[in-house]
């Protein structure tokens, strides 16, 4: 039976930078949770920072998917949209890789996180934005940027999930849906936010 090394790595790398953080993970912690010489590590990627972003990588798939398997084609755009980004915000604010970088983040500002969790979000952002461009497609939905809605739609469950939680209690998945629905696409004074 061969032993997958590079698997090995990438899985040793993952629990080193989930406990460790990006920053204090030096190569050494990595092959001694891998048990291999820190030589191999090298045979499949140059640095520390190529593992890193093929951990980030892997884990924007698995968010990807859990988004994807939640889409009913016989759901609603906003259904859709709901359960898929709370699959993803979730998995984001569950996974103690993401924890762990969120953290370091805030703390220490490492450059290095920054753009991992920027590219985190891009990738959310694009993805949404070609849920949003099929409901146009569909016609479920009528706008004319996409890219701005997706953002909109985004940023507002970051804040209802992420940000609202600091000084009130947290909101069921119920009540961000409800949320987004009277806001987003009914408007405040009622008239529907797609109709023009």
């Amino acid at each position: 039976m061969t032993v997958d090394r590079r698997n090995l790595i990438l899985e040793a790398a993952a629990k080193s930078f989930s406990m460790f953080g990006y920053k204090a993970t030096t190569m050494d912690h990595v092959a001694k949770i891998a048990n291999v010489g820190k030589g191999t590590i090298y045979t499949f990627f140059k640095n520390k920072e190529e593992l890193f972003y093929e951990i980030i990588n892997d884990l924007i798939a698995e968010m990807k998917e859990r988004a994807d398997e939640s889409f009913d084609p016989s759901s609603t755009f906003m259904e859709n949209v709901h359960r898929a980004l709370m699959n993803m915000l979730e998995y984001r604010k569950e996974h103690q890789l993401t924890v762990k970088l969120f953290q370091e983040q805030r703390e220490i500002g490492t450059l290095e996180v920054k753009e991992v969790i920027s590219h985190l979000e891009n990738a959310i952002l694009n993805y949404m934005k070609i849920r949003v461009q099929e409901a146009v497609d569909k016609g479920e939905i009528q706008i004319k940027d996409t890219e701005l809605t997706s953002f909109i739609i985004f940023k507002v469950y970051l804040a209802l999930i992420f940000e609202w939680e600091k000084n009130h209690p947290p909101l069921s998945s119920e009540e961000i849906a409800s949320s987004l629905e009277m806001h987003l696409f009914y408007g405040l004074s009622g008239d529907s936010l797609v109709s023009k």
